[in-house]
Order: C-alpha cells, then structure tokens, then sequence
C-alpha cells in the first residue's frame, strides 16, 4: 500500500491484520484522488475487540472490509462525495464534539443493510 500500513490498520486489540486487500485498494484510490491525508482511527477488529464484543452480531470491521477516516468540515464533505462516487453505500457520520473525535465509517460489506446512512 503506498499511503497505509499494516499497523495502522491492524486490531488495536490484538495486533492481527485482516484488513481486506480489495477494500483497501478502494480507500487508497480516494486518498490519490482526493489529495489529503486520511488518518485512521480503526481498521480490522477481532472478534475479541471490546467494540466487537459487545455486538450481537459480527460488524464490519470485524469482516475487514470497514475503515474509520479521522476528517472532518470541508475535508470529511469531499471524502463522504467521493466514497459515494465509488460506490460506497454504507457511511457513518461522526461530526460533533471536538475535532480529535470526528470521524467518518465507509464500509461495503455484503448482507448488512445497504444503502444506510447514519450518525453516532
């Protein structure tokens, strides 16, 4: 990957990289295209990740195939714009509070309700 590593997007439980190659070449054509860069908040999450524990149903993340994009104002607009143009159906909003806590979720996981949009 040219603008992402493994670590950064490895469980922050337990270190295990299963981020999806595929969904990744995706993410990193929209960093190209938009210019700036995407800070990740999380990426892959084990079964055992607190987050994913306390779900009754396996997430996203935990499929490899979700990514959290710490943007926000103008910059988190353009990459909501551009995940639509590519396709992306599943987008969560994280833009209240302080900036260090805004996020933006795309995933394009198959057999979760699609399209969706919403907030946290």
């Amino acid at each position: 990957m040219k603008y992402f590593t493994e670590k950064e997007l490895a469980c922050q439980h337990c270190g295990e990289v299963g981020i999806d190659h595929d969904f990744m070449s995706t993410i990193e054509e929209l960093r190209e295209e938009l210019g700036f860069p995407f800070v990740v908040t999380s990426g892959y999450r084990c079964a055992e990740h607190p987050i994913e524990k306390q779900k009754s149903s396996p997430g996203a993340h935990q499929s490899g195939r979700a990514i959290d994009l710490a943007v926000h104002g103008e910059r988190a607009m353009k990459l909501i714009d551009a995940a639509r143009e590519k396709g992306f159906k599943r987008i969560g909003v994280a833009q209240k509070g302080s900036l260090s806590s805004r996020f933006i979720h795309l995933d394009d996981c198959v057999g979760k309700a699609s399209p969706a949009l919403w907030s946290y």
